[in-house]
């Protein structure tokens, strides 16, 4: 196994200062969904070319540390040769990989999930690695329901999640640990709360179980945040109290960052509630930032439209998306910076005023 150190540099650049990390990891069917939405036809050549205007975004690196690919993009070239994972390190942004096989009915449950996956897993994460990834990441999905999520499908997922963790710091790939809690529902913010601790409880205790180094790893969980069909929405403060109570219980401080999924948050929610939870004045002993995919794409795709022509204009929505984002992991985000062009004030959010 490669020295600490490694593992724990590169968990450490992926979440300094001001920094996130994309999530570009959508399967080639949940991307061709949203190209289709927009009239784009879904091409090999027209998913390279929609994660190369992202990936080539001017004055980017100063505000995302990493980028999670799938299979596909990590073995194509960009439009002028060059490899995307090598376009991505040449400007200091870490590649990283999804490995897991997505989510197949839990024997012995009704209605929950398992992910899959580990089934060669070792030799994948090996091929990854020689690509040029540098951490990886594998999603487990949790849903509140009466009586769900069962203590059976936490530990089975919480399981699956420490067994992905040791094979990649046995590779010398950092490994995000993903538990989310899904918005499906209408269930309050207290009882999400409650769900979101006994999962990371399960999930932590699998990880020690499994000796996986905390200091070489990676968080990503959902906020705590009331169900998209809640009668009463929870307001940012409250979204922020909860999400770090539950974290503070739960969450060893040895583990260097924390990158919140957004979870069906829109792009404005998702940075209001970051900031909230970095803007609370109680000491922090983890790194807590953004690991989007919709809440950072959403407005650069509609830009976009498939077209040469609007790469510009859809990469000036993504840097200030970014932007604001990464204003929310130092607590700095304004609501008038909704506003701004982002080069109007800085390209990172440390050089405003």
């Amino acid at each position: 196994m490669p020295t600490l150190p490694t593992l724990a540099e590169t968990a450490r650049a992926l979440v300094a200062d001001g920094k996130g990390i994309l999530a570009a990891d959508e399967t080639v069917s949940t991307i061709t969904k949203r190209l289709k939405a927009r009239g784009i036809e879904s091409t090999a050549d027209s998913r390279r070319a929609y994660r190369e205007m992202l990936f080539s975004a001017p004055d980017i690196a100063g505000l995302i540390g990493g980028v999670i690919l799938q299979d596909e993009t990590i073995r194509q070239d960009s439009s002028t040769g060059i490899p995307l994972v090598d376009l991505l390190a040449g400007r200091g942004i870490i590649p990283g990989i999804k490995v897991d096989a997505g989510v197949r009915p839990l024997a012995g449950s009704s209605g929950e999930v398992i992910t899959e996956g580990l089934d060669g897993l070792r030799e994948r994460l090996e091929e990854y690695r020689d690509l040029g990834a540098r951490f990886a990441k594998w999603r487990a999905v949790f849903t509140i329901r009466d009586g769900q999520p069962s203590e059976w499908c936490i530990r089975a997922n919480a399981n699956a999640l420490a067994r992905y963790a040791v094979l990649c710091q046995e590779q010398g790939l950092v490994p995000i640990v993903e538990p989310e809690v899904l918005m499906d529902g209408a269930h309050a913010l207290e009882r999400c709360e409650e769900v979101t601790g006994r999962v990371l409880r399960g999930v932590f205790d699998e990880l020690y179980v499994a000796r996986v180094s905390l200091e070489g790893m990676l968080l990503k969980p959902n906020m705590a945040i009331s169900g998209q069909d809640a009668p009463r929405k929870a307001s940012a403060r409250e979204v922020a109290e909860a999400t770090l109570r539950v974290l503070m219980r739960h969450v060893p401080p040895a583990v260097p960052g924390i990158v919140f999924l957004s979870g069906g948050q829109d792009h404005v929610q998702a940075t209001e509630n970051l900031n909230a939870i970095n803007q609370l004045e109680v000491q922090k002993p983890w790194k807590l930032t953004f690991s989007y995919g919709r809440a950072l794409q959403d407005e650069a795709l509609q830009a976009w439209q498939g077209r040469a022509e609007n790469v510009p204009a859809g990469q000036q929505l993504f840097h200030h998306r970014a932007w604001c984002d990464s204003a929310a992991a130092l607590g700095r985000y304004r609501g008038d910076m909704e506003g701004l062009h982002s080069t109007q004030m800085g390209d990172t959010p440390w050089q405003t005023q």
